[in-house]
């Protein structure tokens, strides 16, 4: 079974206590995954039957799949309780780079001006503002806490909205800090209508890609599952870890345009930054795009036939009570989902009767539940005759019903 880690709570490790027992929670899984895989460690009592191995090893594995789930969520919220402080550090790493680039420009150009002056400190505020919201929720992240979504990801949409909302933010403050010094720092919203509008598109963006998606969750036409913790790589992928090509587009335009609007600021740091009208229409092509695949992502569970399985040497015949069955179709598994202790609360329902699908290991990995074919029992509490067929995902969404006929 899945030990766990030798360090007591709290023993000031560099990385936790609670990362350390997560990994040796992960390790001794896989070894006992691999073990019952081939057979090793099975009662000698259930060698004979099939069903009453395959649920034994199932219900082992399910049990140490929760202990590396437990495991798992104590590794990430320590993570999250001690990343705050690597993002504070970075803040002011980039304050520290722009107070060295000003300082190596004022040198080598026009000397030290009220624009270079007003943008330090403006850099200085927004780094202070940072670091007491950061401490402020130290416990979720810090500064990130804002870019994690309620599925404990980061948030592709939020990023690019907070990234537009502190940059235009920052170049305010700077127009402000050059008037109260004396310079006439200009704020001509004609000029800046573009940048105004991309700011304006990123927080819609942010707002309904939200909304989509929680309504799509609650009708049952999306999955999701939460995962362990934010990682960097969730702002170009999907929840399962696979490069997206929508969210990777819109990440990449915003930041050209992010840049964009950084070259202009730098040469003009006077005037509140514009951007072409052209390269503000691309950005809200894109964020239509990111919105239309929110839209149109992920999708319900669906059962497409049932049929009774046949060992070697069995005749063919109709479904019984004790036989097993084999159920086909799509999206048993959602994305994000295929930890153990996920596929462990794959489900399904046969009448009245609910039975857990199996976990049917093999090295590496598992056989059943996949994502197009559950293999289950049909245990003898079922009532002959007449009975639906639904499956029941990790995520909580329900299948179709699919009729079949049980006979004694």
């Amino acid at each position: 079974m899945v030990t766990a880690s030798a360090h007591p709570e709290g023993c000031g490790c560099p990385r936790g206590s609670a990362r350390e027992a997560h990994r040796q929670a992960v390790t001794a899984f896989a070894a006992l995954r691999d073990r019952l895989a081939v057979g090793e460690g099975l009662p000698a009592a259930l060698a004979h039957s099939t069903g009453a191995s395959r649920q034994w090893v199932s219900d082992e594995l399910t049990q140490a799949a929760r202990t590396v789930a437990e495991r798992g969520r104590e590794a990430g919220a320590a993570w999250l309780s001690r990343v705050w402080r690597p993002v504070t550090a970075a803040v002011w790493v980039l304050v520290g780079v722009l107070a060295i680039t000003q300082l190596v420009t004022a040198l080598v150009g026009d000397g030290w001006t009220s624009a270079r002056t007003a943008g330090l400190v403006a850099a200085l505020l927004s780094g202070v503002l940072l670091t007491a919201a950061g401490w402020w929720h130290r416990a979720r992240g810090g500064a990130l806490a804002v870019l994690i979504g309620e599925d404990n990801r980061l948030s592709t949409s939020r990023t690019v909205a907070v990234w537009w909302v502190l940059f235009t933010g920052y170049a305010v403050l700077t127009l402000a800090l050059e008037r109260v010094g004396g310079a006439a720092g200009e704020l001509r919203l004609r000029r800046s209508a573009a940048l105004l509008a991309v700011v304006a598109t990123g927080c819609l963006v942010a707002v309904v890609a939200r909304l989509v998606v929680a309504n799509r969750i609650r009708a049952q036409r999306t999955q999701k599952v939460p995962a362990e913790r934010a990682r960097a790589a969730d702002l170009l992928t999907d929840d399962a870890g696979r490069g997206s090509f929508t969210d990777t587009q819109y990440v990449l335009l915003n930041a050209a345009a992010g840049a964009f609007g950084c070259v202009a600021l730098v040469r003009e740091p006077h005037r509140l930054p514009g951007l072409p009208w052209g390269l503000a229409v691309l950005t809200g092509v894109s964020a239509l795009t990111y919105l239309a695949a929110k839209y149109a992502e992920g999708g319900r569970p669906m059962v497409l036939s049932v049929v009774r399985v046949r060992e070697a040497g069995d005749l063919d015949g109709p479904i019984r009570t004790g036989d097993d069955i084999e159920i086909r179709g799509s999206g048993f598994v959602p994305p994000g989902a295929m930890a153990p202790d996920r596929l462990a609360r794959t489900v399904v329902r046969i009448g009245a009767v609910h039975v857990h699908v199996p976990l049917v290991p093999v090295a590496g990995g598992f056989t059943n539940p996949a994502d197009t074919v559950l293999t289950v029992p049909v245990p003898a509490e079922v009532e002959p005759g007449r009975t639906e067929v639904q499956v029941i995902t990790a995520s909580g969404a329900e299948s179709n019903r699919y009729s079949i006929d049980v006979l004694d």
